[in-house]
């Protein structure tokens, strides 16, 4: 094993259980035409020989070439874009080894993998250059039209994209509708039993590529997100679509970001009108949140190896800086966030997966209506939780690589220059953090978070754990909180005191996941100890922070309201 898949990867993935996940996948083995694993033994082989070479993959190749990509970025001519020459070998490279099509079934050249299997892939793209990853990621478009489009749309196309011959935007974004699709004003017009797009799309990563997902409003007359469908448009068939421009980044340049006009130009339906936000859309988000927590994990990763290689070299006062407490102290707090956010998102691709399995299950006709209900409402729970943490991590720990290297992290001989820029975009694209808050509090407020939390604690042996018990008493001083912030006067209480609510969420529930690992484990307890002792000091600030803002101690409810509106 060697290369970016690491045994500590290895590590985290083995404390996954995707023995059910991969029966289902593989239909308990029944494949008789020799392309997949004829055992559970077999496919776990097969998964770890894909990862050690994808590892090998971007270490070897895509890493070195990161610097020129993100030097040379993508350029544009004539409604033209051209990625960087690195970002064409890399996407070849990958291609031609078959990752392209990671999810998606063998039928259509695809690796038929798990999810949480495909999203590691996901993590070492970004950790060898996280711009690369929004190429590779945007294949995930290929999913949503595999679970939603016809036979025809998916016998045309999936394959193109297992093959590597097209890419994909997801195109959603517009000048006045960014955060808020319900307002997304692009035409998708009907007309002598053909559909056509007619408007503007912004900020769509990858806008050049070949295969598009595009929302937009068929019903005339609607302004909400009941009157928006989701449209295939291949620009391989019609060239009614204009690239405007591709945006000036301060990150991730090898990934083109473009600005489309659609004048017209011909599509296809997916799936059923009205649909498009309130199902295909969700759908989406639930891998697109996955996908970018997998890249903001991957650039933590490669921030906090440069962090440790250059506190070993750099010497200061006579020795190392890695022996000074305020650096190593640093670089602890990077490693145990970084670790303990790659077990969440391995749990919550998990529960993705399982998502998944049930839909395909209910699609087969059989009764799993009570299964899929629970894991699809976990997904929604877990997907932005990951979101918020992941991200939010990757920005923290990119920025203290930087300080570890003082003056040289600000100069671009060092990767972490880069790194810090590449960061920056993970908490605000496919919804900011402060959407993620958004998105997680109903099911904290609606007591799942607690049942999760009591289903972790019935993990064997971790009940007995000191730490079990405390974190449980620290959730039901939070259950009381948000039932006192529930019923107070002033209704903005609970949005002031929702990002607390999810980070000590977050920390308790990354805490329980590192419990058994750190009991069964003794390379692990030191560090789960460590994790401890921070996360508790931090749960008691926020909860600490939680009743002043409650109880009006050092704010007033007047303060509350919001000073910065104009008159």
């Amino acid at each position: 094993m060697s290369g970016f898949y690491d045994k500590n990867k290895k590590f985290y993935l083995e404390q996954i259980n995707l023995e059910e996940i991969i029966n289902d996948l593989e239909d308990n083995f029944s494949d008789q035409s020799g392309t997949g694993p004829k055992s559970l033994e077999e496919a776990h082989e097969w998964y770890q020989l894909v990862l050690d070479n994808a590892g090998k993959i971007c270490e070897e190749f895509i890493a070195p070439r990161a610097e020129a990509v993100d030097e040379e970025g993508p350029s544009f001519c004539d409604g033209e874009v051209k990625w960087a020459k690195g970002t064409q070998e890399n996407m070849k490279m990958l291609a031609q080894s078959g990752y392209m099509g990671g999810t998606l079934p063998r039928k259509y050249g695809g690796l038929n993998m798990p999810v949480t299997v495909n999203n590691l892939i996901v993590e070492m793209v970004s950790q060898a250059d996280a711009s690369l990853m929004n190429l590779v990621g945007l294949q995930d478009i290929a999913v949503t039209l595999f679970k939603f489009g016809n036979d025809e749309q998916k016998d045309r196309v999936l394959p193109k994209f297992c093959s590597g011959e097209v890419s994909g935007s997801m195109a959603l974004t517009e000048p006045d509708a960014g955060s808020d699709l319900q307002a997304v004003q692009l035409k998708a017009i009907e007309k002598d039993g053909k559909w056509y797009l007619d408007g503007v799309k912004r900020f769509i990563t990858n806008g050049c590529g070949e295969v598009s997902l595009v929302l937009a409003r068929t019903e005339e007359g609607t302004k909400d997100g009941r009157g928006l469908s989701m449209m295939l448009y291949e620009r391989y068939r019609d060239n009614n679509m204009i690239i405007r421009r591709i945006e000036n980044k301060h990150g991730i340049h090898g990934s083109p970001t473009c600005e489309l006009q659609f004048n017209m130009a011909e599509c296809e339906l997916v799936g059923k009108r009205r649909f498009g936000l309130i199902k295909y859309v969700m759908s989406l988000m639930n891998g697109a949140r996955l996908a970018v927590s997998a890249q903001a994990l991957g650039v933590a990763q490669a921030a906090y190896d440069e962090a440790v290689k250059y506190a070993n070299e750099r010497e200061q006062f006579g020795k190392a800086i890695v022996h000074f407490p305020a650096v190593y102290q640093m670089l602890a707090d990077m490693r145990v966030e970084i670790e303990t956010t790659r077990l969440l998102l391995y749990h919550t691709s998990l529960a993705v997966d399982y998502m998944d399995m049930y839909e395909r299950k209910a699609e087969k006709g059989e009764s799993v209506r009570d299964q899929m209900k629970k894991w699809t409402s976990r997904s929604d729970f877990l997907t932005p939780l990951i979101k918020f943490t992941a991200t939010e991590m990757a920005n923290k720990a990119a920025y203290d690589a930087v300080q570890i290297h003082g003056g040289c992290g600000f100069m671009k001989d060092f990767k972490v220059e880069r790194l810090s820029r590449d960061a920056r975009i993970t908490n605000i694209y496919e919804g900011t953090t402060q959407l993620q808050v958004v998105a997680a509090l109903p099911r904290i407020t609606s007591g799942l978070f607690k049942d999760m939390v009591n289903e972790l604690l019935n993990v064997e042996k971790v009940k007995e754990h000191p730490d079990a018990l405390k974190a449980l008493s620290v959730v039901e001083e939070l259950m009381k909180r948000i039932e006192k912030v529930k019923t107070c006067e002033n209704k903005d209480l609970l949005d002031y005191c929702a990002n607390y609510f999810v980070e000590a969420a977050s920390i308790i529930y990354r805490m329980l996941l590192f419990i058994p690992v750190g009991m069964k484990h003794t390379e692990k307890k030191e560090l789960y100890d460590y994790f401890s002792n921070k996360s508790f000091n931090r749960l008691n600030y926020l909860i600490s922070t939680i009743d002043s803002l409650e109880s009006g101690y050092g704010y007033s409810i007047d303060d509350l309201k919001n000073p910065f509106v104009r008159n």
